[in-house]
């Protein structure tokens, strides 16, 4: 431990010990005057000389210590590198607790706040990673920990989390496998293009069918612009160049997704960002919000010569995630979702002595006080 004063300036008011020194040096005990008959008679002498000394010094020593008290606090004592050396046990509510070992531990909840264990068990947290993250940042780099979590993790990040130390990662019960993942059904696409040029619709009427099963159909419907969107329609592809008709960007503006050609014009709300590239990071189509809905904008014309990207396999794929972006990952097998290590230690804060020595000082206020209101005070006579 390292004690330190965050505010030496505060020392100044080591200065105002000054004060109660003269106030008992200038104040001399109250003297009692009485008279009686034989002082008539007596001839008046002049009063000797009182050399200068302090009275009530234990009074004076309380006065002193507390001024003293007040400018250490002023000062902000902390202490530094004040760390609880015991491995700390996080648990995640619901697993089986590891017997204790022969060291010392703290064992706490894996939930906002970190609380013992030892109470009522509590709910299982919505994001369990982010209090790993947190637990990491508050404990001193040298304090062992061992975090315990169930075969099944949910609320999970979509990539294993990074720590300033190696844990201790122990999965409750046998391992199990990761869960696999749901099947999504594809999108259904909805095609509207200029009447007469049906040159790009081959395009994604093969993605459409690559996504669908082997006996069924593909979710597909291709006609000119002066056909009317289905009502449950819910991905729409425009391949018709000039502005688009005012009922295509209400629909957008409630909901729905649409895929617009290089030469298609539609509002777009705040700034896009790229959701499609090539090899070198060149931007294929860029998205943004309109309303409630997205509209996602190519930058080349729907042709090979221009888009070699439409002749590759990983068209469909592609497009699918344009439209219909895989949900981050949140249920994963905790063996497989062990924390990494290389993240920066956090610096930890200092132990603030104040809230200590402000009990002192409230207590030597209350003998100061004692000390000066008692009736026991000496009145001389």
């Amino acid at each position: 431990m390292s004690p330190t004063l965050l505010l030496p300036a505060g020392l100044l008011a080591l200065l105002a010990l000054a004060i109660p020194i003269v106030l008992h040096i200038a104040r001399r005990t109250e003297s009692l005057t009485v008279e009686f008959a034989a002082l008539r008679w007596l001839e008046a002498r002049p009063k000797p000389r009182r050399s200068l000394r302090l009275e009530e010094l234990l009074l004076l020593a309380a006065r002193l210590l507390l001024l003293a008290l007040v400018a250490f606090w002023l000062a902000r004592p902390v202490l530094w590198n004040v760390q609880d050396g015991r491995r700390v046990v996080a648990l995640m509510p619901g697993v089986e607790a590891p017997p204790a070992g022969e060291d010392a531990e703290r064992r706490l909840w894996l939930v906002p706040g970190f609380p013992a264990v030892g109470g009522p068990v509590p709910a299982a947290p919505a994001n369990p990673v982010s209090l790993i993250r947190q637990l990491d940042a508050e404990l001193p780099p040298s304090t062992p920990v061992t975090v315990v979590v169930p075969q099944i993790l949910d609320g999970v990040d979509a990539e294993r989390p990074q720590l300033s130390r190696r844990l201790d990662w122990q999965v409750a019960g046998p391992a199990a496998a990761a869960p696999a993942p749901d099947r999504r059904p594809p999108p259904v696409l909805t095609v509207r293009h200029a009447a007469g040029d049906e040159t790009a619709v081959r395009w994604f009427r093969a993605a459409a069918t690559a996504w669908a099963a082997a006996d069924s159909e593909p979710a597909f419907e291709a006609a000119p612009t002066d056909q009317r969107i289905p009502r449950n329609t819910t991905h729409l592809i425009w391949l018709a160049p000039g502005p688009v008709p005012a009922p295509v960007v209400d629909w957008i503006r409630n909901g729905g997704t649409a895929l617009m050609a290089l030469d298609a014009r539609v509002p777009v709300e705040g700034e896009t960002q790229v959701v499609w590239a090539d090899a070198i990071g060149e931007p294929l189509t860029v998205a943004g919000r309109l309303g409630a809905g997205r509209v996602i904008r190519l930058t080349r014309p729907l042709e090979p010569a221009a888009l070699p990207q439409l002749v590759e396999p990983e068209f469909p794929e592609a497009l699918m995630q344009m439209l219909a972006p895989s949900p981050a990952p949140a249920r994963v097998a905790a063996t497989d979702h062990a924390p990494l290590t290389g993240a920066v230690p956090y610096d930890q804060p200092p132990l603030d002595l104040r809230p200590w020595l402000g009990l002192i000082i409230a207590l030597v206020f209350a003998g100061e006080r004692f000390l000066a209101t008692r009736r026991a005070r000496a009145v001389a006579p």
